[in-house]
């Protein structure tokens, strides 16, 4: 009885995660090194990402013999050099073909990504995450910013040398299966990076009276993204704010009899450094309306978790109402400030 050409070696116990548990799981991962800040990305990271993606996802194997692979990047100066001279001595491994090598364009591009868009110029930091702390007294949080990331394209050649056109083709076969799709991706300290096969070019040496060798050429291009960690900033949020409040004990004065039960009463909505929310649990009825605003570019109005809508100019509480504001500041480095004239019903 004919066995199917494809076995499965190993069947997994248990079903692969998706939706928002394979989320956490890829977040779980990025902050494995036991912090809330995700890890940085530069040049060297990125080269060797393609490296580690030619050598595992297009590892050719012919004759049961895998074809070896140069893991080191080659500049386009050098490899015109080395297909000139064919001296194969100036490698550091003394590879004897077949082997796999890649060559990278210098030139790097400012990337087109999708997953990165315009947004703020001047690179301004944006909030990333709020960790809770405990300094054994009290608790706390501190605030993490992270810059927006910088998209570059970086070019690759990777490049076939062989002897036989069955290690051609195979090693073809590969990369066309590979991206089936137009792209593929790889994982780069926790982040999937996608990279786009561009074209083939043959640069097979078919002179007779040299030595006879192919050479085919796949390039690619990489829509990686820098992150550097020297960037990131954390700073602690506000878990107190006192407010204090100076009277006269000079008895010789008068006092003045005020309203004990006043209509209505304004307040400041105070919004310090740091903090862009705001939540008051109301167990009256009342109408508030909003007198000054100060370094608050727009709001946002939620009762009971509700959207109740932006930049209003009146808002109506009910007794037992959950009223929370959400602002964006001018300038994340000053305090803003929202007058609240309250009238009771």
């Amino acid at each position: 009885m004919a066995l199917p050409k494809k076995i499965k070696k190993h069947i997994p116990l248990t079903d692969e995660k998706v939706g928002y548990p394979r989320r956490e799981g890829l977040l779980e991962k990025i902050n494995r090194d036991g912090t809330y800040l995700p890890k940085s990305i530069l040049h060297a990271d990125l080269d060797g990402g393609m490296i580690e993606f030619v050598k595992t996802d297009l590892k050719t194997i012919v004759s049961g013999k895998i074809i070896p692979m140069i893991d080191i990047l080659i500049t386009t100066q050098n490899w015109a050099q080395f297909a000139q001279t064919w001296d194969i001595q100036n490698i550091d491994k003394n590879v004897e073909p077949p082997f796999i090598t890649i060559v990278r364009v210098p030139e790097v591009k400012y990337g087109t990504n999708p997953s990165t868009v315009y947004t703020i110029p001047n690179r301004k930091h944006f909030f990333y995450a709020q960790v809770p702390t405990w300094d054994g007294q009290r608790n706390g949080v501190d605030i993490y910013k992270i810059p927006q990331p910088v998209p570059v394209d970086i070019t690759f050649q990777v490049k076939i040398v062989c002897n036989r056109m069955r290690e051609l083709n195979k090693f073809n076969q590969i990369v066309l299966e590979k991206f089936s799709s137009r792209q593929a991706y790889t994982n780069i300290k926790g982040h999937y990076i996608p990279i786009i096969m561009n074209g083939i070019t043959d640069e097979s040496v078919n002179d007779i009276e040299k030595r006879k060798y192919y050479v085919q050429s796949y390039e690619f291009t990489m829509l990686g993204f820098l992150i550097d960690e020297d960037e990131f900033e954390v700073s602690p949020g506000i878990s107190r704010v006192l407010q204090v409040l100076e009277i006269s004990t000079n008895k010789s004065k008068k006092a003045k009899h005020e309203n004990t039960n006043p209509d209505g009463l304004s307040t400041n909505a105070l919004f310090v450094v740091g903090n862009n929310i705001l939540t008051e649990l109301f167990n009256y009825t009342v109408d508030i309306n909003i007198g000054n605003i100060s370094n608050i570019n727009s709001f946002d109005v939620y009762i009971n978790d509700d959207y109740y809508g932006s930049d209003l100019s009146v808002l109506q509480i009910n007794t037992g109402d959950r009223l929370r504001i959400e602002v964006v500041k001018y300038d994340d480095t000053k305090e803003g400030i929202i007058e609240l004239n309250s009238t009771l019903l």
